[in-house]
């Protein structure tokens, strides 16, 4: 029974965290491109489904504080689109700005879209990527979901069992999940990647959370 308060807890405190970061999302007037000064690693920052890059700030802010030059790929706009289609806007990008030796941080199905971009044609202009709740082996509920973008993230897409045959780019890749993810009951644990459990719960809220933090500023050292 005390689990199941925790996990209740945590379920509604992470769709408040949403709830809340979706609204400053829309009324924040920040320019991109002020994030573009630094001297340390670029990264680029992808979002999860739904998301634009301003419902990542904290993490923006965290990076560019630390001297790291933050691109975001604002054409992705609320990321509705496939997976195939965001990586293809993001290897765009890169190939644009001529963007190399980057790091990729992403949430959720931006991590998705990182790993397709590492194994893809422009795969040697990343470094490494930190996926944040991202669901690499997908989610059991996906298959109930009424829109075909959620209905994506099943394990039997074809995206998903692409991806995991992928497994070459692992070793490069750091995957940051709570304890408890409402959203991907499955977890987030890659084979043969670094995988850090939080304990903690939520899909959203761990954008925020302390430990996460902590393995940003540890992933952006290395």
């Amino acid at each position: 029974m005390k689990d199941l308060f925790r996990f209740w807890a945590w379920w509604t405190r992470d769709y408040a965290y949403a709830l809340v970061w979706q609204v400053r999302a829309l009324v924040n007037r920040a320019d991109p491109g002020s994030f573009l000064t630094g001297t340390r690693t670029p990264v680029v920052v992808l979002p999860g489904i739904y998301e634009t890059w301003k419902f990542m700030h904290p993490v923006i802010a965290q990076l560019h504080a630390r001297g790291h030059p933050v691109h975001v790929v604002a054409d992705l706009r609320r990321n509705h689109r496939p997976v195939t289609e965001m990586a293809t806007q993001v290897e765009s990008y890169l190939r644009t700005h001529d963007l190399a030796d980057v790091l990729l941080v992403a949430h959720s199905k931006g991590g998705l879209a990182g790993k397709l971009v590492m194994a893809g044609p422009v795969g040697d202009r990343v470094q490494g990527m930190l996926a944040i709740a991202t669901p690499f082996g997908g989610s059991r509920y996906a298959r109930v979901m009424p829109l075909r973008s959620l209905r994506a993230f099943s394990s039997r897409d074809a995206t998903i069992t692409s991806l995991a045959k992928h497994t070459a780019v692992n070793s490069r890749i750091v995957s940051v999940y709570a304890r408890f993810d409402p959203h991907i009951p499955g977890g987030s644990e890659l084979p043969g990647a670094t995988n850090v459990s939080l304990d903690t719960g939520g899909h959203f809220r761990i954008l925020g959370h302390a430990g996460m933090r902590a393995e940003l500023a540890a992933f952006t050292e290395e």
